[in-house]
């Protein structure tokens, strides 16, 4: 028994609409993680080194090669915003 040519249409459909939307998530998580795929099952180490990336470079997803640390990455802890007793 043939498959009629009606039931193509919307299978076409569906399968575009499926990819164009799978193929959109991907871009903008992509683009809102600096164009890097984006992370999963992060532990509190993941967590940590992002807030340090952060706090160097501007960007969580962005690293730093340089061996000496900016001038404001010494006062720039994330300890005293959080910590009101100091």
């Amino acid at each position: 028994m043939p498959v009629p040519f009606e039931a193509l249409i919307p299978l076409g459909l569906i399968t575009a609409m499926f990819t164009i939307t799978g193929s959109l998530l991907n871009l903008s998580r992509r683009h809102s993680n600096d164009g890097k795929p984006p992370r999963f099952s992060m532990d509190k180490w993941d967590k940590q080194m992002m807030e340090r990336d952060k706090r160097l470079t501007g960007s969580p997803s962005r690293q730093s090669a340089e061996p000496v640390a900016p001038q404001g990455f010494a006062t720039s802890s994330i300890y005293y915003l959080t910590n009101k007793t100091l």
